[in-house]
């Protein structure tokens, strides 16, 4: 059986003491994904933790899901790029229909609001950090002022709100996965002036970059030390 629970779901397992049990866990954070997902994919995780339908997913057994979720946790070498790749084909795979994306309409039926959902269905969300405002009003043949509105409407933020999200997404990122100083992550991110790259990040994540990589440091080796469900085997 295949279980998906959103990171805000409480709640317990129970198993029957007759037999063995094996657990494991995988945790997959889609805002980490932006390179991979487009922005409508991004949207659509950003609001599924809080719909009922989507934060708990109990897939049978007989499911294909869950049949190649069994196959991938009997190998032993449970590691490597190869592997991870597999768990997360199989998150997207987890969603079926919702996520699988619409035929392509004529781009000469498409009204300018039309032509903006169908540019983000297809752009992975971290292509838009290599764009300017100007440049999407071309690209979706809009003035800026009515791609202005239109893309509030679609996406639920201004340009730059979302630009900066992703930016500061890309810096969370590079601060968890690499030892680069903080300098560099953020000109990486795309911020010119150190003080205001700080600026943004604390007013986003509560704080500065350099303590929230020391906290979230912290916060793996305690999960590593504790253990708690990530490979649990009882009988």
């Amino acid at each position: 059986m295949a279980l998906l629970l959103a990171a805000e779901v409480r709640g317990s397992i129970r198993a029957s003491q007759l037999g063995g049990l094996s657990l494991y866990f995988f945790p997959v954070e889609p805002e980490r994904l932006t390179g991979l997902i487009t922005l409508e994919e991004q949207a659509f995780f950003e609001t599924a933790a809080f719909k009922e339908k989507h934060s708990i997913k109990i897939l049978p057994p007989q499911s294909p899901v869950a049949t190649k979720m069994t196959g991938l946790c009997a190998d032993r070498l449970r590691s490597g790029s190869s592997f991870r790749l597999q768990l997360i084909q199989l998150f997207f795979e987890a969603f079926g229909n919702e996520l699988k994306p619409e035929p392509p309409k004529p781009d000469a039926c498409l009204d300018a609001k039309e032509r903006l959902q169908e540019f983000l269905k297809q752009m992975p969300a971290a292509d838009l950090l290599g764009l300017d405002f100007s440049e999407l009003a071309q690209m979706t043949r809009c003035t800026p002022r009515h791609l202005s509105r239109i893309f509030h409407e679609v996406v639920g933020a201004s340009f730059r709100e979302r630009h900066t999200e992703l930016r500061l997404t890309r810096a969370r990122e590079l601060l968890a996965t690499t030892e680069s100083k903080v300098v560099d992550i953020a000109m990486e991110s795309g911020y010119q002036s150190l003080s205001l790259f700080n600026l943004m990040f604390t007013r986003r994540f509560g704080m500065s970059p350099g303590r929230w990589r020391q906290a979230h440091r912290d916060n793996k080796s305690s999960v590593a030390r504790r253990r708690p469900i990530a490979e649990l085997a009882r009988s």
